[in-house]
């Protein structure tokens, strides 16, 4: 089990050059599987590949550090840990980890699912209270965005539990799930704008840098071959 009074020291906290207040890798490691312990599910799986795909495209991009992103990928979906919700998890997760001094891993689990701080631009439904969705809608508006926000928007639309596979997959495979809405489309446009200036910056497809791409995406032409 994690150990919470090991979280409160502040060698607890990774202090990166960015300044960024996250766990180290190895608590964020351990966060995940208890949360993983307490709420089994496709959804860990799935942070490990939104991770990993952060690490990768942030180490093709200047001023991005690749083990913060892998950090808060890991974590991004930790608000999971309290059980199956629909999207109150982005506000469980925060105050999980603000509650353990990590703010800025905090901000992280809040927007990744917001990348036009749209609080109607969801798939399924709120589960909060109408206080609470004042909340996430203020602490949306008011939000600084950096790269590391973006990054993580961004991987949340390429990774399955399974393996990262081209985006429109993704993207169709949450929407049959939960199901879309008039908003979505516009969080699509956005989504797909972020690839595009992350892969100006990078000089090259963000799929040339994620493994297993056209597996996963196409495996039964995988396997036709």
């Amino acid at each position: 089990m994690l150990n919470i009074a090991i979280c409160h020291l502040p060698s607890a906290i990774c202090h990166l050059p960015s300044a960024m207040l996250i766990p180290t890798l190895p608590q964020a490691r351990a966060i995940l599987a208890e949360a993983g312990a307490l709420n089994p599910g496709p959804w860990v799986a799935h942070s490990e590949h939104v991770a990993e795909g952060a690490r990768l495209i942030a180490s093709r991009l200047p001023g991005v550090d690749p083990d913060a992103a892998y950090v808060v990928g890991l974590l991004h979906d930790i608000g999971r840990r309290a059980g199956v919700t629909g999207m109150r998890h982005v506000l469980d997760g925060y105050r999980f980890l603000t509650g353990l001094g990590f703010e800025d891993a905090g901000r992280v689990s809040m927007t990744h699912s917001f990348p036009n701080r749209e609080v109607r631009e969801i798939f399924g439904e709120w589960d909060c209270d109408d206080d609470e969705l004042a909340f996430i809608a203020a602490y949306l508006a008011a939000a600084d965005y950096d790269d590391t926000d973006r990054l993580i928007q961004l991987c949340d639309s390429l990774a399955l539990p399974t393996g990262f596979v081209l985006m429109e997959k993704r993207m169709v495979d949450v929407a049959v799930r939960y199901g879309a809405n008039a908003h979505t489309a516009s969080k699509w446009r956005t989504t797909f704008g972020i690839k595009a200036r992350f892969e100006q910056r990078m000089g090259c497809s963000v799929y040339a840098v994620l493994p297993g791409v056209m597996r996963n995406t196409f495996p039964e032409l995988v396997e036709a071959s």
